[in-house]
């Protein structure tokens, strides 16, 4: 019994840990994380669709997903460039790390429209 209730405990710390260090994230970084999370979210959604009603165009359910999926990895690409903390990246302008994402959006859905036939 005590056990469940440290490790209660311990879960409840955890969250209170990560959202007390998720309050000083930057503005732009949380609206990365929203977008990242309505494309995770519309992928989750396409699945779902596939599952109940059937998947007849495969291509264009595959061409969905992966459209989401993509495109949530490329923003979570520009988060990692554009977070002033991460030192990799200190010397790449913001600009230049949204017209990179901005170029490969471009190219990823260029490749999704060709796939679709």
């Amino acid at each position: 019994m005590a056990r469940e209730k440290s490790s209660k405990d311990n879960a409840q710390a955890l969250f209170n840990s990560l959202r007390s260090a998720y309050a000083v994230t930057p503005v732009n970084l949380k609206i990365i994380d929203l977008y990242v999370g309505f494309a995770v979210f519309t992928a989750l959604i396409q699945v779902v669709y596939m599952a109940t009603v059937g998947s007849f165009p495969f291509n264009s359910f595959l061409s969905g997903v992966l459209s989401c999926v993509g495109t949530a990895v490329l923003a979570v690409c520009l988060r990692i460039q554009v977070n002033k903390e991460n030192k990799e990246f200190k010397d790449l302008p913001p600009e230049r790390a949204f017209a990179d994402f901005v170029l490969c959006n471009l190219v990823l859905h260029l490749v999704i429209m060709n796939f679709l036939g």
